[in-house]
């Protein structure tokens, strides 16, 4: 199992995991990831709308930005949170971001669902 280039510890800003963090379908991959630790990418985005090149963007945007660490095993990649890292350089912001993503995703839900 090989690692693929992703940001040292020390390297990893706010302002890129902020930017990582803003767009839905990432948000959407890091909830899944939260919830399911550790896996592979066509795992994790199996269940989301959006096609193979854009997912591997979207995997590629979290990694460099510092929140996911990415191992490759033959043609497949292993996925996981960087929770400790990130919850050591800027404690509380993921557990902040993922309990907002939580509630967004629930009233999104319910409001989809109409009242007779």
């Amino acid at each position: 199992m090989r690692e693929v280039s992703q940001p040292a510890t020390e390297a990893i800003r706010l302002v890129e995991v902020l930017r990582a963090l803003a767009d839905p379908v990432r948000l959407d991959l890091v909830l899944r990831l939260d919830q399911m630790g550790e896996d592979f990418c066509n795992a994790i985005g199996a269940e989301i709308d959006v096609h193979q090149t854009t997912l591997s963007h979207h995997y590629r945007v979290l990694r460099e930005a510092g929140v996911t660490w990415t191992k490759v095993q033959g043609r497949s990649r292993l996925v996981r949170l960087r929770r400790e890292d990130l919850d050591a350089l800027f404690p509380g912001l993921l557990d902040s971001v993922l309990s907002a993503g939580r509630r967004t995703r629930d009233t999104a839900t319910t409001s989809t669902v109409q009242a007779p």
